[in-house]
């Protein structure tokens, strides 16, 4: 299911005396956020006016917190991006719980967790049995987010039960 608003992020502290937040980024990689031109902080719309990329973190400096204290008061919220903003074909894990999965016209389950792994994510699938399934494109053969379905193929070893 797609989300309105997906988590980008935490406010972990300020960054100077005029505003600048440091956000660590919990999307792909810290450059991502650079791309926006708005995003969410504390049910909150802000504009962006700039962001640049420190280490593994964020910089980012938002219209209306102009000060160090300003910032302060944003230290431990989460900053999130705007769904409609986002490419389509970009799908978050958290779109991904609940989804039901289908093997050979069958329903098998439903996602109930997606762990990350260094290799892939894996998608955790419970039903009467429970799978652990690669996202890698030969198990993952198709995924609808309007009709909230993904169609795998299994192989041997993917159903936790099994010897």
């Amino acid at each position: 299911m797609r989300l309105q608003f997906v988590e980008a992020g935490e406010i972990v502290s300020t960054h100077g005396v005029r505003g600048e937040m440091k956000v660590l980024p919990w999307v792909d990689g810290p450059d991502i956020l650079c791309e926006f031109d708005r995003c969410r902080i504390d049910g909150r719309e802000y504009e962006i006016e700039s962001c640049r990329v420190q280490k593994t973190c964020n910089l980012l400096k938002v219209a209306g917190v102009d000060t160090m204290e300003d910032a302060q008061a944003m230290r431990g919220k989460l900053v999130e991006l705007y769904r409609e903003d986002i490419d389509d074909e970009v799908i978050f894990a958290a779109e991904l719980i609940g989804m039901e999965v289908i093997c050979e016209g069958e329903s098998i389950g439903r996602i109930r967790e997606v762990l990350d792994y260094p290799g892939n994510s894996v998608y955790v699938v419970k039903g009467h049995y429970e799978y652990m399934i690669p996202a890698v494109k030969q198990f993952i053969l198709s995924t609808d987010m309007e009709l909230n379905v993904m169609e795998v193929k299994l192989i041997e070893g993917m159903r936790s039960d099994e010897n």
